[in-house]
């Protein structure tokens, strides 16, 4: 490691080593949540509701639990009463998602769970358990939710933000403005007033929710499960069952996708409330109908947008108001939508309006830069309407009005160093940008942002005898953290990276983590690993300084070697990590490091993508023919994963935008709950996914980290919507652009909204 001319030389950031988890993934030795048993184990399974609003009148499982073989049985009532509090992140509400009290809000909310000795005698248990309904009207999308006279859902429900005193089911309002958004509107010589709509999409996720529990004679519990935070979910499962957090312990399994899904819990407190009555372990595991009709989807919203511009470019105001469902329970991502919506644009006058609004649907979840997406598709698509008005190049309107250093946010902070006037520049310059289309053909771009997050991590780094290393931390590795994680203590170590072994810790070996979310792991817990290794590297300096029996400060550590300082008068040969380490019995003992943090400074992350799609007219089929993602990550210790999000979220979003949609009928009953019939992208939909890494340092990560997980998926939604409009020559409002759609949209002789 060395310096020059200011910047530092690294010899494995910025490589692609092999992933140390790879052998057991590919050869299926991986243990997932559902691989995992236990002697005596029971099954555990869930009756749900078949209403999606209805007041629950009894429920009676004496019949159920008379069944031979059915060992313990679990309603509301078997969970401590939570009165609902102020804030997003309401336990009252968390727990009667896990199983309905008062009232199901969705159909397929949970009622009451059963174990029994195995899958065929509870799912007979379920069917013997009786519940009385009183079935209440059913809202089930933003026009009906906030229609005078609509059936409400929480009684009790005011609107945070707002002065509805309530009942209501607008749950919260953001609010962000400045400056005077009419007059800037009158100053415009363009305008473009649009509104748009996308709706429920799921994560789509490969892996079922699993958990299995045991609870020993001492009440201590321990729980199995997939799971982007194992500290997220103790502290929910002690909050919701009454225990203390030292009554339980988390062991995060390998988990087979999450993209914010599994940041909550749904059966995890109800397989350790059952463990605890029957005595025994208890299994669950989610089918495939469970997950898509009981688990968080991401939002649908409706968004109205207002801008002006004058005619060189110059963007004068923008109003923008949005809506989000949030499912049964208020905390859809209403709040992170208004941060983001305007953030990568310098626009003097704006009013910006986000509203979280309760249906008879799934309670939302994150899903990936949650919010974010939907909000670029309506900014980006006026945006892109706007230059063509102006007969500007799209990216050049971009770049007038981009965000740069010293641009203010919407949401209150000053932009550092940001990257996204380089994203834009090296998509300008990109073959793709400057390539022919032929008839039927339309090019797309889009500009994404997500603020990214930092919260709170540990780290612990062992040195074992041999000179390796374990690197334990207590993050989920999502997208290939265990290898960006030993990367950077291999950089600080000096020592190859496959001699480096990063560990998933469980919660009761490791220091309290923040879950794997919000593109902080490489970030904040990097930035706790360096620090640990910083400690095992000042621990070094001083066992060699006492076996050469000289002062710590004569010693320095470069390239994996203890090496006298310069000036110190020293002429010891170097001592390498790995005869320090062996010598470390006799020196003091161990040589360990740890550190723990709250993460300052997550470097906010910026993309730009193009997309190029071809439309048939007649059949209004959509082929997208090529997809470039320019974003910058900082600095990307391992170039390989940093290009793997940048195309996942890319084919995410594609799908978002062309294909997927949750589908309710009007009693709320979901019609499609399954991957044949919802339709993901598989890889003959898709074109290769180009990347363009640009690298701008953050300043406030000592290897200039910026989180990449959230940001791939924002643009694609307008990029695509972009490309379809300049190819059909419609303006596409309304994502999924479904051929049905296309081809009303292209028969509508008004040439209007879709």
């Amino acid at each position: 490691m060395g310096e020059e001319d200011g910047e530092r030389k690294f010899r494995f950031v910025g490589t692609r080593p092999i992933r140390h988890d790879g052998v057991d993934k590919v050869t299926g030795r991986a243990q997932f949540g559902a691989d995992y048993s236990l002697p005596g184990m029971l099954w555990g399974r869930v009756l749900r509701s078949p209403h999606a609003h209805a007041r629950i009148v009894r429920i009676d499982t004496r019949a159920a639990m008379a069944i031979p073989g059915v060992k313990a049985a679990a309603t509301s009532a078997d969970l401590p009463e939570i009165e609902p509090g102020p804030g997003p992140a309401n336990l009252a509400h968390l727990s009667r998602n896990v199983l309905a009290r008062e009232k199901v809000l969705y159909h397929g909310h949970a009622v009451a769970a059963i174990a029994a000795t195995s899958e065929a005698v509870a799912e007979r248990a379920l069917l013997a358990i009786e519940v009385e309904y009183e079935p209440l009207p059913v809202v089930l999308d933003l026009d009906d939710a906030m229609a005078p006279g609509a059936a409400i859902l929480h009684e009790d429900l005011k609107t945070r933000g707002g002065k509805d005193a309530g009942p209501t089911n607008v749950a919260a309002i953001t609010e962000y403005d400045r400056g005077d958004v009419d007059a800037g509107l009158a100053e415009a010589d363009v305008t473009v007033r649009r509104s748009y709509r996308t709706q429920t999409v799921h994560q789509g996720y490969i892996e079922p929710h699993a958990a299995l529990a045991q609870t020993g004679v001492d009440g201590q519990s321990v729980l199995w499960c997939c799971t982007q935070g194992a500290f997220t979910v103790r502290a929910y499962c002690a909050a919701l069952l009454g225990l203390d957090v030292s009554q339980l312990k988390v062991i995060p399994t390998e988990i087979g996708g999450g993209f914010g899904g599994k940041t909550t819990v749904y059966q995890e407190p109800l397989a350790i409330l059952l463990a605890r009555k029957a005595g025994r372990p208890v299994k669950m595991v989610m089918n495939r109908e469970e997950v898509f009709r009981a688990t968080g989807p991401g939002a649908a919203t409706h968004t109205e947008i207002e801008l002006g511009a004058r005619q060189d470019g110059t963007i004068t105001a923008a109003r923008v108001r949005m809506c989000f469902e949030a499912g049964g329970f208020p905390g859809s991502p209403a709040g992170a939508a208004a941060m983001t919506v305007l953030a990568p644009y310098e626009i003097p006058n704006y009013a910006i309006e986000s509203l979280d609004v309760v249906c008879n649907k799934p309670r939302t979840a994150a899903y990936r830069g949650p919010g974010a997406p939907q909000a670029a598709f309506a900014i980006e698509s006026a945006l892109d309407e706007l230059a063509e008005k102006l007969s500007i190049d799209p990216i050049d309107l971009r770049l007038r009005c981009a965000a740069k250093q010293g641009t203010r946010t919407p949401y209150g902070p000053t932009f550092k160093r940001i990257g996204l006037i380089e994203t834009l520049e090296a998509a300008r310059d990109s073959s793709h940008y400057k390539a022919p289309l032929g008839p039927d053909q339309g090019r797309g771009i889009a500009v994404g942002f997500w603020f990214n997050a930092g919260l709170n991590s540990s780290a612990e780094v062992h040195l074992n005898e041999d000179g390796t290393a374990i690197v334990a931390t207590g993050n989920p590795d999502l997208s290939g953290s265990r290898a960006s994680l030993a990367i950077m203590a291999a950089e600080e170590l000096g020592i190859e990276v496959h001699r480096v072994r990063p560990v998933v810790a469980d919660t009761d070996s490791v220091g309290f983590t923040d879950l794997s979310g919000g593109s902080r792991v490489t970030f904040a817990t990097g930035q706790a690993v360096i620090d640990a290794c910083r400690q095992v590297v000042r621990e070094l300096r001083q066992r060699a300084a006492k076996i050469w029996d000289c002062d710590p400060d004569q010693v320095d550590f470069v390239d994996g070697r203890c090496v006298p300082a310069k000036g110190s008068g020293l002429s010891e040969e170097p001592l390498a990590l790995a005869e320090v380490a062996r010598q470390a019995g006799r020196t003091g003992g161990p040589i360990n490091g740890q550190a723990q943090l709250t993460a300052r400074g997550a470097g906010p992350s910026f993309a730009t993508h193009l997309c190029d799609v071809e439309v048939d007219p007649e059949t209004g089929r959509i082929e997208v023919l090529r997809y470039t993602a320019v974003q910058d990550a900082g600095r990307a210790i391992h170039p390989g994963y940093v290009e793997g999000q940048m195309q996942g979220g890319a084919a995410q979003g594609m799908g978002w935008a062309l294909n997927e949609e949750l589908v309710f009928d009007t009693q709320g009953v979901l019609q499609n709950p399954g991957f044949l019939d919802y339709r993901m992208p598989v890889a003959s939909d898709l074109p290769m996914i180009e990347t363009v890494v640009v690298e701008v340092p953050n300043p406030n990560h000592p290897y200039g980290v910026r989180g990449v997980g959230e940001t791939p998926i924002v643009p694609p939604l307008a990029a695509v919507a972009n490309a379809v409009r300049r190819a059909a020559g419609v303006c596409i409002t309304r994502l999924p652009i479904s051929p049905p759609r296309l081809l009303a949209a292209l028969h509508d002789e008004s040439g209007g909204d879709s």
